[in-house]
């Protein structure tokens, strides 16, 4: 059985001692989800000029978009409202590149938190940028200080017939949670597969795509203890296979 070539959306990272190091990085639980799916994960560095990375992209049979900070207002047309987290306009601009890309060309793509936000951007779509101060009686959706990202936070609704429900049931799904921005208006082209019960969108795909679909909660923590979650990452893997 083949091993399709996945890449993962990879993030920078200041976090190394001495200071001011930067690097680049994605946690292990990503490369843990596409390898336990069948695929040969590969991390993409975020900030390549938009030649090479096209031919990084080129060599792709798949591609997930990762979590992380906040997408930059400006790609959707809106001003800074005060309440962003770890922007990086030039992360920005390799993934809506990345996700542009695999949407045209139909190459398989799995959007994870941040990831269903870029997607959605890419896509012409609207993001809400601070859920507690924009949707009334909203849920919590942060993750709290201390608290496991694994731990269930809510339950999402998913759409039957949908391929999120092919992939992991229609109807209630528990979930974890760590945004506190989510998808206003869907881009063109998606269609909304699960909405948490405050009505917040939790999940989006192209239906005319071969595999394109975003979620907003982090199923690659959620692997071995949810064996359904798997699912997801199997999918990728084998519409990059062409199953």
């Amino acid at each position: 059985m083949s091993h399709p070539l996945i890449g993962i959306a990879g993030r920078n990272d200041r976090s190394a001692r001495p200071p001011h190091i930067d690097l680049f990085s994605i946690s292990h639980e990503y490369v843990h989800a596409v390898a336990l799916g069948g695929g040969a994960p590969v991390i993409i560095p975020p900030y390549l000029e938009e030649t090479t990375l096209r031919a990084v992209f080129d060599r792709l049979d798949g591609l997930v978009l990762s979590g992380g900070g906040d997408v930059s207002p400006t790609e959707y047309g809106e001003q800074d409202g005060g309440l962003l987290w770890s922007v990086d306009e030039q992360r920005d601009r390799s993934e809506l590149l990345l996700a542009r890309w695999a949407v045209a060309e139909a190459r398989p793509l799995l959007a994870i938190c941040r990831g269903i936000q870029v997607l959605n951007v890419a896509t012409g779509g609207k993001l809400i940028q601070d859920i507690p101060t924009q949707v009334p009686d909203a849920l919590t959706h942060s993750t709290l200080a201390g608290r496991p990202l694994p731990d269930i936070v809510h339950t999402v609704k998913v759409t039957a017939k949908s391929r999120l429900a092919s992939l992991v049931g229609s109807g209630a799904l528990e979930v974890n949670s760590a945004h506190h921005q989510a998808v206003e208006t869907a881009g063109e082209g998606l269609c909304i597969t699960a909405r948490a019960p405050d009505g917040v969108i939790e999940g989006l795909e192209a239906p005319d795509h071969p595999f394109c679909l975003g979620v907003q909660w982090h199923p690659e923590v959620m692997v071995d203890p949810v064996p359904k979650m798997r699912h997801l990452f199997e999918g990728l893997i084998e519409a990059a296979r062409g199953e």
